[in-house]
């Protein structure tokens, strides 16, 4: 019988480091449309991961709920369920509460309980503290103090569906098909550093920030303590969850654009720096003094989403791969170019971005690839795309 190692490193190697697929893709005039495409795209990537995690984030997954916030909770026990929910109950008001629908799948083994719980502010309980930060805290004290219960979803009018399986799997465990949202993201896990487990599964989430990548953050311990001077606690065993409680700081706690973040994240280098203008090279050195605990080390590339955006970074000097791609008002962002193409063969445009640049695309913004030229999906001969 094959041991979690073995499943790890099938290559008899000691890790295997360029594995992992990601993919988000976001209609950005904010029509919804069902999972079957998404599934499909990761479903292509199938051999960068290893069946130990896949997941998906849907954003416009509630209207009918969009004013509450949305929970989803793993249970290993109807202890850890029951004392969850009294715990809710005396926090908030519960608007609703339903086991996630799921279909058996002979892949999926041992599955947890999933439930979602609608949920409003109780102001008697949360007091004068900002709302955000109330579920912030009860999250937090969920995922440290409950035993058997794990929060992994937390944001409005959204939701997150993850696992141990390869991503079409749980796609179909969950029943993605029936579900939608104007922006999805997925992600096929390949642990390098972690074991294979259900919370450990990406994406990761805090309120509506959803993050997956690929790649291995090596500097994981020092962002890790600083997050915890703000009160995130890091449980999910993973490298990727600092940076969705990074980009939560950043910008929904400090105010910082995205632009800002980006540049956090994935900082210039100091020659880069003296290059600017002299104002620009005032910010970059005061972000590098400031949050350069917050800088990520090592090789990634992160699809990063919340209300209304959708965001693409990598490491300054690429060391994993993002292709995007547009067609219309749809923005595709992919580990592999083939992945976008299983689901939308004509493209306007398609193009590797900068080191470290962000691609940004938001509901109601009109988005231009930063390239003049137009790919179309006819191959000359030699396999190479044709520029219109």
């Amino acid at each position: 019988m094959e041991n979690l190692n073995d499943l790890q490193n099938t290559y008899g190697s000691d890790k295997v480091i360029d594995a992992c697929s990601i993919f988000g893709m976001m209609d950005t005039s904010g029509k919804r449309f069902p999972g079957d495409d998404i599934i499909k795209a990761i479903a292509n990537l199938h051999v960068r991961g290893n069946g130990l995690g896949g997941g998906f984030a849907v954003y416009g997954l509630y209207p009918d709920y969009a004013e509450y916030y949305a929970l989803h909770v793993m249970f290993l026990s109807n202890e850890g369920k029951t004392e969850t929910e009294s715990f809710l109950k005396d926090k908030f008001h519960l608007i609703d509460a339903s086991e996630i629908k799921t279909r058996p799948l002979p892949c999926i083994i041992d599955p947890p309980q999933v439930w979602r719980y609608f949920l409003k502010i109780n102001k008697y309980v949360s007091g004068v503290k900002a709302d955000d930060d109330f579920v912030v805290d009860c999250v937090m004290e969920i995922n440290t103090r409950i035993k058997d219960t794990f929060v992994f979803s937390s944001g409005k009018n959204m939701g997150i569906f993850k696992g141990v399986g390869y991503p079409e799997e749980i796609g179909r465990y969950f029943c993605l098909e029936e579900y939608e949202g104007y922006l999805w993201m997925a992600h096929g896990r390949y642990p390098t550093n972690s074991r294979g487990w259900w919370g450990g599964a990406h994406p990761f989430n805090i309120l509506d920030w959803t993050v997956v990548h690929n790649g291995e953050i090596s500097s994981y311990g020092t962002n890790r303590r600083y997050l915890e001077q703000f009160g995130y606690i890091c449980t999910m065993e993973t490298d990727t969850e600092v940076i969705a409680y990074a980009i939560d700081l950043l910008v929904r706690k400090h105010g910082l654009p995205v632009e800002m973040v980006a540049s956090v994240f994935a900082a210039p280098f100091w020659d880069e720096i003296e290059r600017k203008p002299h104002a620009e090279q005032e910010i970059l050195r005061s972000l590098r003094q400031v949050y350069g605990s917050l800088l990520l080390n090592g090789p990634f590339t992160i699809i990063i989403a919340h209300e209304g955006e959708m965001i693409g970074l990598t490491d300054r000097i690429r060391l994993r791969p993002l292709t995007a791609a547009t067609r219309g008002k749809m923005l595709y962002l992919s580990s592999e170019e083939a992945a976008i193409r299983a689901i939308c063969p004509e493209l306007d445009s398609v193009w590797i971005p900068l080191g470290g640049e962000p691609i940004i695309a938001s509901l109601d913004k009109p988005f231009k690839a930063p390239v003049s030229i137009s790919v179309s999906s006819r191959y000359k001969r030699g396999g190479k795309p044709h520029a219109d």
